[in-house]
């Protein structure tokens, strides 16, 4: 009786390595708050389980309720196929060619279920470098289990019973705060390189050891993430940088030898006192806003980590002779095409990433109309956060953020006021006029030069 408690408790496995059969553990073992489940998440495990098929939280949610913590998302293992699946649920869409995945949404609640997979076929699709790119090959629990990247990832949780099974000693890593991949793991990187961020993300935000041998050849395989297609990158950088943890992600990437090539430079920056200061400051603003339950933007967040790559290209251009605004813009896109190499950042993230630092010159001219055509701008405020964090940073003079909080504060007359204490600086003049060709008898419009309307 008692070896059986602990075999339980411990989650430990037989002696054989057997591990088709799962270690059970009952409400009273594993202690999960039921109220921490998702009623969506119930509604669809019933439903599923009430066609006859078999149903379970699983990964990172049922990780998250052993920790006491109310997880983000909710993922659904079944043995049911996706087609399956989708004839049970009114809005259910089947997506995905690597593997294949139903989404089914309740409002705007999205759930993800997957069919039990199969052991890896050594048929399946894969490139030179072993990677699989397409696998859909369903199978029993305990293969699906075995397919599952981590130990602490590989359990199932049945909200009907209130029991969890473990299959390859999740439960005792969790207890010992341990990170250790399933399989070895070697061939498990070389078949999902992005594993090798994951390992990474996971390590830093549960603050958990990685385990020897699964960290033995992380910065070995590290190149193999080169040959994972960008918008896959981008996706888990994005989760790595809002998840929260985001400083000490980047800590733990460096740690371990992957920062090199996901951020080009960001290594450099980051050893630089002005550059590392700013990037700090911006990174605990996120973990904050995170953990605040505020939203993030992805656009600020990437600005932030490239500005200083932009801010070096910047002066480079005006050094040059270029004009300010101009050489901005220049410095912007050669930063931007560099990332497109990289990360696959989308449209809307690099348009919002121009506006912030599009706008940092123009924080400068405090005369006339342009303070009030700013506040205008749809980016202000993403603008104006952007300023404080390099005033705080020691880039530029503190006073310059103070007077547009209070700018922004002020009502009408306040704002005359600020205006009329404040003289031009030579940082605020306008800008030199460029020449004008004469190609037209009438003439040219004034107020436009020099500014970056």
């Amino acid at each position: 009786m008692i070896k059986k408690f602990i075999r339980r408790i411990l989650g430990t496995k037989q002696k054989t390595g057997d591990h088709t059969q799962p270690v059970t553990l009952t409400a009273k073992e594993h202690r999960i708050d039921p109220k921490l489940v998702s009623a969506n998440a119930i509604r669809v495990t019933s439903t599923l389980q009430e066609a006859g098929f078999k149903a379970f939280l699983v990964g990172g949610a049922v990780r998250d309720l052993l920790l006491g913590v109310k997880p983000k998302d909710f993922d659904i293992a079944t043995n049911a196929t996706p087609e399956q699946v989708k004839k049970l649920f009114r809005r259910a869409f089947i997506i995905g060619k690597r593997f294949q995945i139903v989404h089914v949404m309740f409002g705007q609640d999205l759930l993800e279920v997957t069919t039990f997979r199969g052991s890896s076929s050594e048929g399946a699709p894969k490139d030179e470098h072993g990677r699989v790119l397409r696998d859909n090959t369903f199978g029993e629990q305990h293969e699906d289990a075995l397919r599952r990247d981590f130990t602490i990832n590989a359990m199932y949780y049945d909200p009907a019973t209130q029991t969890v099974l473990d299959y390859h000693g999740g439960i005792a890593d969790i207890r010992n705060k341990t990170l250790r991949i399933i399989g070895v793991p070697e061939a498990r990187f070389r078949e999902d390189p992005v594993r090798l961020l994951r390992v990474v993300r996971f390590a830093a935000k549960l603050n958990f050891a990685i385990a020897p041998e699964t960290r033995a050849p992380i910065a070995i395989m590290a190149p193999l993430i080169n040959n994972v297609p960008t918008a896959r990158v981008f996706d888990e950088m994005l989760k790595l940088l809002m998840s929260g943890y985001a400083l000490a992600c980047l800590q733990q990437l460096r740690k371990e030898g992957l920062h090199h090539g996901l951020l080009p430079l960001l290594d450099v920056v980051l050893e630089q006192p002005l550059g590392e200061k700013f990037v700090r400051l911006a990174l605990a603003s996120t973990d904050e806003r995170v953990k605040q339950g505020k939203p993030v933007s992805p656009g600020f967040l990437f600005a932030s980590l490239l500005w200083h790559q932009v801010l070096e290209k910047w002066n480079a251009y005006q050094a040059a002779g270029e004009y300010p605004i101009p050489a901005l813009h220049l410095a912007a896109d050669d930063v931007l095409n560099t990332q497109t190499d990289k990360l696959a950042l989308q449209r809307k993230i690099a348009s919002d990433m121009r506006d912030i630092w599009a706008m940092q010159p123009r924080f400068d001219r405090r005369v006339g109309k342009t303070p009030y055509k700013l506040l205008e701008h749809l980016r202000l405020r993403a603008g104006y956060d952007f300023l404080l964090l390099r005033c705080a940073s020691g880039e530029i003079d503190s006073e310059i953020g103070e007077w547009w909080t209070a700018f922004i504060a002020a009502d009408g007359p306040g704002r005359e006021e600020l205006l009329a204490k404040k003289p031009a600086t030579a940082n605020e003049a306008p800008a030199k006029k460029r020449p004008r060709r004469r190609s037209r008898a009438r003439k040219p419009a004034a107020g436009t030069a020099g500014t970056s309307e």
